[in-house]
């Protein structure tokens, strides 16, 4: 399931400077994440950027695989 979701995920040059937005739009992963950390409603996003909530699963498996490759190497305070 995970994967034919991402699929809705594309990176392009071309549009809105290769950052990952839902494909056949200029909706970036970004905004929808944010709305959603914002506490705006699946619904009301839908509603706003007219996109369907299969977009905005996308956008946020996406931005859970990104935070799951990222590789932490904490500061250690006094060195």
């Amino acid at each position: 399931m995970e994967k034919d979701v991402i699929r809705r995920i594309v990176v392009d040059p071309k549009i809105m400077v290769g950052k990952p937005i839902i494909k056949g739009t200029r909706i970036t992963v970004y905004e929808i994440v944010n709305r959603v950390a914002q506490g705006q409603s699946f619904e009301a996003i839908e509603k706003d950027l007219e996109i369907g909530r299969d977009d905005i699963k996308a956008a946020l498996a996406y931005a859970g695989n990104l935070a799951e490759d990222e590789d932490i190497f904490p500061l250690i305070a006094g060195n």
